[in-house]
């Protein structure tokens, strides 16, 4: 039997007052989600612990049925693996942010995460002009800028010299915090062997920050930013360093062959690492305006030769992270419109008996705009099994389904049986 897995990264909530306590799952237009709800059986999966990150990487990683330990390399050598940059094993990778901060400079605060969502092409500028005032792998400290997607780039420590003993604040989750209070440390539990050598990770990263705004300031990209009143991309941010992770394939595991479709690099780069193949659409951009339809029909088309399907999609999350409710709601409401009903459409009109499965990576509520760690609604709808009580897919409903609470990889397990 083929199976689809699809994610709404961040979709699911708590309740909002503005909804009269509902979620936006309770109040989104949903009926293809329901759906398969109503025909299948719900259930929810905890894939963030109570304690660590409360990280995608952790979360998707979690979904596919890996042990948490496997993430604690942090996102960025993930996203390293999609992008094509070889991680050797000596290298520290981190993600770097170009984000827009606000204020005067010893009280400068995070504006947002994503320099206004800039454009890919206008950061590759940037990356570009750090990467050669900066980076290059020169001197005794060296490094290396890589530009990826829109505000998402990734920094590597090459050489040896450094360590991914330090602490990193995800900007995400800082939205209005103090830069000064956020930059990267030393981890306080580092171990011994470490220590001075995550003191010197940290000391080279608050430098790299300092120099790059700088550069940033002045660059002509940021002028007409700054002369059209749109947000800068005037500092860069670091975190979730790492090294190479090692992990068994999805076909070593259940053998069975699968790809992902994605828009995000963490993603794409946590599929290289399962051994999925990489599967890109065009016109998929991780925002709200992404390319739902050709998601569908790339998914219906990865099937022929494919057993499994993993479809990302990132709208919801981004969405909740700049705590915009009504975007929220209708980013549920395109994922099920755009994407869900023309796969579950395609899937009966070339006759293909497949499990669906539909559920977030980790909740992001819209009124704090961070990562949650409430267990995720699940909705499994498999030829052949009965379906549950619940008609309706959402936070509530799912404490109902029979599938019950799910940990480790009892949900892929289940999914792919």
């Amino acid at each position: 039997m083929k199976t689809i897995i699809i994610i709404g990264d961040g979709m699911s909530d708590r309740p909002v007052a503005r909804l009269g306590g509902k979620t936006p799952l309770m109040v989104a237009r949903k009926p293809q989600i329901d759906r398969i709800a109503r025909e299948g059986r719900q259930g929810r999966l905890r894939t963030i612990g109570e304690t660590g990150p409360a990280d995608s990487a952790v979360a998707n990683l979690a979904v596919l049925g890996y042990d948490a330990s496997v993430s604690k390399e942090g996102r960025a050598v993930l996203e390293a693996a999609s992008m094509g940059v070889d991680i050797e094993s000596g290298d520290v990778a981190l993600r770097c942010n170009l984000v827009c901060l606000e204020g005067p400079a010893a009280e400068q605060r995070i504006r947002n995460h994503s320099a206004g969502h800039i454009a890919t092409a206008e950061a590759a500028e940037l990356i570009a002009a750090l990467e050669a005032e900066l980076g290059g792998g020169r001197g005794p400290e060296p490094v290396r800028f890589h530009a990826g997607v829109s505000y998402r780039h990734l920094l590597v420590l090459t050489g040896g010299w450094a360590s991914s003993a330090v602490e990193c604040a995800p900007p995400h989750d800082h939205v209005g915090g103090r830069a000064a209070d956020l930059l990267p440390r030393p981890l306080p539990d580092a171990p011994a062997a470490e220590k001075d050598a995550a003191q010197r990770t940290a000391a080279r990263l608050v430098a790299l920050h300092a120099q790059a705004a700088g550069i940033l300031a002045g660059h002509p990209i940021n002028l007409a930013r700054r002369s059209a009143g749109r947000d800068e991309a005037n500092s860069i941010w670091t975190w979730s360093p790492g090294r190479r992770p090692t992990m068994p394939t999805l076909r070593e595991r259940f053998g069975v062959r699968g790809a992902v479709i994605s828009a995000v690099d963490l993603v794409m780069g946590l599929g290289v690492y399962a051994g999925l193949d990489l599967i890109r659409v065009p016109g998929a951009t991780g925002l709200h305006d992404t390319n739902y339809e050709g998601k569908a029909q790339a998914c219906l088309d990865a099937l022929v030769d494919h057993d499994f399907v993993y479809v990302h999609v990132e709208a919801t999350d981004e969405a909740a992270h700049a705590r915009d409710l009504d975007l929220k709601i209708r980013c549920i409401e395109f994922l099920d419109e755009r994407l869900v009903r023309p796969i579950l459409a395609g899937l009966e009109a070339n006759s293909i008996a497949a499990a669906v499965a539909v559920l977030p990576d980790h909740p992001t509520p819209v009124e704090t705009g961070q990562h949650g760690r409430d267990p995720v609604p699940v909705a499994i709808r498999r030829p052949g099994d009965a379906p549950d009580a619940t008609t309706s897919y959402d936070e509530v409903q799912a404490v109902q389904g029979a599938l019950g609470l799910m940990v480790g990889d009892e949900f892929i397990r289940r999914v792919l049986a």
